[in-house]
């Protein structure tokens, strides 16, 4: 009998990163790493899901009452049934036309919608003892098709011209994994250069960095343009010419003044600008990119969805897609906005600066490189170092690049311990500090 689904439930956990500077940028400068979380229970006592949204402190609970909303749509659903057609299980979510109005399809319900709908795929993956990337990789083109909805994008990418794509990209997918196996997934750190640290902190994680085999940076800027410039040069100087560098003012630009920062910043040869000015101006993007190419625009991780991603590369707005598996509407959306940047030949990049992003983003680039791009080329995955002792199966990352995850599922089961102790607000860790945040 197949297991049907009988609890949702919403947990809200927080995290004091902001008391160390951890995650801090121009946009963000004092961030509490969170999660809003959603498990789910089956019929099937051994069998649970877990998903989660990334957030930065207050505001959490909003999406943990987004999640529990999702509650109806939810509860006394059958396995079976959703794996037969995942593509109508996340209509039926996304679609819901009382929710819907919250969004349509971005904000907060969208977040809880990811939590949920990558909690049901979690479930699914568990189900038969995989983890997520072996799972997708193992559908036929027919069946990753039918987990897309297509509606809004048939502009740029129809259901036959995806079968097309991932049916050409079939040839060599046992080689590509062998190379995974070997060799990792490439990755780049951000957690050398968040905005708060200073001078010494800055040279000693970049020098860390290096001794373990990292030689892709990110340095957060955007607060101030001689300090900006300050900081990159000492970045650069620690890490050589040889090692590459991408630069992240977190939206705080104008257009122009983008396109001014840039130039200013040009001497310390960036990859790439991201997010230099608001996620929502596509075209801006399209500007910014076409002023201070050969340097690249990167941008997705505040893109709500596949709509938005669409623009964008019709745009010719970004050279590097940075999908965030928890803002777009989970799986589901992830594999559409994929299968568009594989179209227009875009690198995926995905963004994984959060708790539990690094865990489950993983499992989208490996399925990138194995069934829909079938290249490495121009593509890495974001890494910070934090947090990942509270998840039962945590990223391994070594020498600058992610190693294939094994155990079966999504991959940000919380251990119980620390749902519990950094549970907002009654946890010990927040009693203990008092009235906690404001």
């Amino acid at each position: 009998m197949s297991p049907r689904i009988l609890e949702l439930t919403a947990h809200d956990v927080r995290f004091p990163t902001s008391d160390f500077g951890d995650g801090s940028d121009a946009m963000n400068p004092d961030p509490d790493y969170s999660a809003a979380f959603a498990i789910l229970k089956t019929s099937d006592e051994g069998l649970t899901g877990h998903g989660m949204t990334f957030t930065i402190g207050r505001g959490t609970e909003i999406c943990t009452r987004a999640i529990e909303a999702f509650a109806p749509l939810l509860v006394g659903r059958d396995l079976d049934d959703i794996e037969a057609d995942p593509g109508a299980f996340w209509r039926s979510l996304a679609g819901d036309s009382q929710l819907r109005w919250l969004g349509p399809e971005k904000g907060v319900v969208h977040l809880a919608l990811a939590a949920v709908v990558n909690a049901v795929w979690d479930l699914l993956a568990r189900r038969a003892g995989k983890p997520l990337w072996r799972y997708l990789s193992d559908l036929s083109p027919d069946q990753i098709v039918r987990c897309v909805d297509f509606r809004h994008i048939t502009d740029a990418i129809t259901p036959a011209r995806a079968r097309e794509l991932l049916e050409e990209r079939a040839p060599g997918r046992a080689e590509r994994q062998r190379e995974l196996e070997r060799d990792g997934y490439p990755a780049y750190l951000t957690s050398a250069g968040w905005i708060g640290y200073d001078e010494e902190t800055l040279r000693q994680r970049c020098r860390e960095a290096i001794e373990a085999g990292w030689s892709h940076f990110k340095v957060k800027v955007g607060a101030d343009p001689a300090d900006d410039l300050r900081r990159c040069r000492i970045v650069r100087e620690e890490i050589g010419h040889e090692r590459v560098l991408m630069l992240d003012p977190n939206q705080v630009w104008e257009v122009d003044q983008a396109i001014e920062a840039v130039g200013a910043l040009a001497e310390v040869d960036p990859l790439w600008i991201e997010e230099p000015t608001s996620p929502d101006d596509v075209l801006g993007h399209a500007r910014i990119a076409r002023a201070v190419r050969p340097v690249g625009v990167a941008t997705g991780e505040h893109c709500a969805n596949r709509v938005l991603f669409k623009q964008l590369l019709q745009a010719d707005a970004i050279d590097y897609l940075q999908l965030d598996g928890c803002r777009l509407g989970g799986v589901n959306e992830v594999i559409a906005v994929l299968l568009l940047a594989a179209e227009f030949d875009v690198p995926v990049c995905p963004h994984a600066g959060g708790v539990g992003l690094c865990e489950h983003v993983q499992h989208f680039s490996v399925f990138d490189y194995l069934c829909v791009s079938g290249r490495l080329e121009g593509r890495m995955i974001e890494f910070a170092d934090h947090l990942h002792e509270h998840f039962v199966a945590p990223v391994r990352v070594e020498r600058g690049r992610y190693r294939l995850p094994q155990a079966a599922g999504y991959g940000v089961e919380m251990k119980a311990e620390s749902l519990a102790r950094f549970a907002w607000p009654d946890g010990p860790v927040w009693r203990e500090r008092g009235s906690g945040r404001p």
